[in-house]
């Protein structure tokens, strides 16, 4: 009998994916915009960490959101009402987004007038980690009520970030949340992992993500010395 030929469509999707990718970050990087990835799983504070950072980062740069969903516009038309520019990407049942769908996206603005584009995934810990959309920096959010173990369950999270913020921590006497066990288990997967606490309610430890962020777009050589001029982000001080 002969054998029976085996196609592993996922890893062949992955690499198709992550090819495209590195194209878009190429497309990005020569027009000095920089692209952020923000994934977390849902009500972790996607929407409401950014616009906590908001005052911050219009302070230095221009800067736009892409709400992703399954099937609603709310998030982008919060974001909105608070004067940052946004589009809304409706996935149709699907719970990730590939460098394809966020090239679309990043298409539908006016780029030339953009420092900074972050995506806010599909509230899912599990499948956006497997994508690659071709951001430049991935961020992802834990907040307290979620628990300290998710680094442990959900180890390819944390494994594709630079940056981990933990928020909600105005919530943490309520909660029983062991910080050191999280880094504890965040550093066995990503030694290098910035981690950040704060409450994006009452504002607590946001000015020092803000800073990170301004800074990291710095250091990646995503700002022309004209942006530089014109936004003095060279050497932000928040």
């Amino acid at each position: 009998m002969d054998q029976v030929k085996i196609i592993e469509l996922k890893e062949s999707i992955l690499e198709d994916n992550a090819a495209d990718a590195n194209l878009l970050r190429q497309e990005l990087k020569n027009k000095k915009i920089c692209f952020m990835n923000l994934m977390s799983s849902p009500g972790s504070g996607k929407t409401s960490t950014l616009l906590a950072l908001d005052p911050y980062l219009k302070l230095h740069i221009k800067w736009g959101v892409m709400e992703a969903d399954i099937d609603s516009d709310v998030d982008a038309l919060t974001m909105q009402e608070a004067g940052i520019p946004s589009i809304q990407l409706h996935t149709g049942g699907m719970c990730h987004l590939d460098a394809d769908m966020t090239r679309q996206g990043i298409r539908s603005f006016d780029r030339d007038d953009l420092d900074f584009i972050v995506l806010e995934n599909i509230g899912n810990l599990v499948c956006p980690a497997e994508f690659d959309t071709g951001a430049a920096i991935n961020m992802t959010i834990l907040s307290v009520p979620e628990g300290d173990d998710k680094p442990a369950k959900y180890p390819l999270m944390y494994e594709e970030c630079q940056i981990l913020v933990v928020n909600k921590i105005d919530a943490l006497p309520v909660f029983d949340f062991d910080k050191d066990r999280l880094e504890r288990d965040v550093r066995e997967l990503n030694p290098d992992m910035k981690i950040f606490y704060i409450s994006a309610k009452t504002g607590e430890g946001v000015p020092e993500l803000a800073d990170c962020l301004l800074r990291l777009i710095e250091e990646l050589d995503f700002v022309s010395s004209a942006k530089q001029e014109r936004y003095k982000i060279a050497h932000p001080t928040i």
